[in-house]
């Protein structure tokens, strides 16, 4: 929960199997001055990692999208998350999510609602990504919200594309979304002052 007397703090907590989700993590952080947690490849996190989320006002998730949902890492921490579910300790904190798989379409929506799940089972409130869509004849790969999404920032990286090859579009709709999240948890951390 945010607490009235201290800045907002944020953090994204990811899985990344290839880095081009890693790089999405970077900028969303950039963007939100956030701490970054990678869950590892075998679906773990550290127990100091447990005590950031639980210490947060934001959280915002980031998974690739494989096979039509987030990786079975992703998953494995998010049941995980039970933990913190069962005491509430997530409660009221503001969140927010991101995907990336190489399709245009790959079925990211699907992930992005598994996270807004997720964050409502947590008793959160989630943040949309704010940013209309670039869909007119002269749109290119490196507009703002290429991908034409209201939930969060879905990115496309082609499947033989090395991560410093990504949109610059999807990376700075990524920087901007997370400057929103953590903006929207200040708003709230004022309005919970007064």
């Amino acid at each position: 929960m945010i607490t009235p007397n201290s800045f907002p703090s944020t953090v994204v907590v990811y899985h990344s199997g290839y880095g081009h989700t890693q790089r999405m993590a970077e900028a969303i952080a950039e963007g939100a001055g956030a701490r970054l947690l990678a869950i590892d490849a075998e679906g773990n996190l550290s127990d100091d990692g447990w005590a950031a989320l639980d210490a947060a006002d934001a959280i915002i998730f980031g998974s690739p999208t494989y096979m039509g949902g987030p990786s079975w890492q992703f998953k494995k921490f998010a049941d995980a998350s039970s933990k913190p579910w069962f005491s509430a300790k997530w409660q009221d904190k503001v969140f927010g999510g991101f995907t990336n798989s190489a399709s245009l379409n790959g079925d990211k929506l699907n992930t992005l609602q598994y996270f807004v799940l997720l964050s409502g089972q947590h008793s959160g409130l989630w943040v949309s990504l704010g940013i209309k869509p670039s869909n007119v004849k002269a749109s290119n790969r490196d507009d703002l919200n290429r991908m034409g999404s209201y939930i969060g920032p879905m990115a496309q990286s082609d499947a033989d594309a090395a991560p410093d090859e990504m949109s610059v579009g999807d990376l700075e709709t990524a920087r901007l979304y997370g400057a929103r999240v953590t903006s929207v948890a200040r708003q709230y951390k004022s309005a919970d002052r007064a």
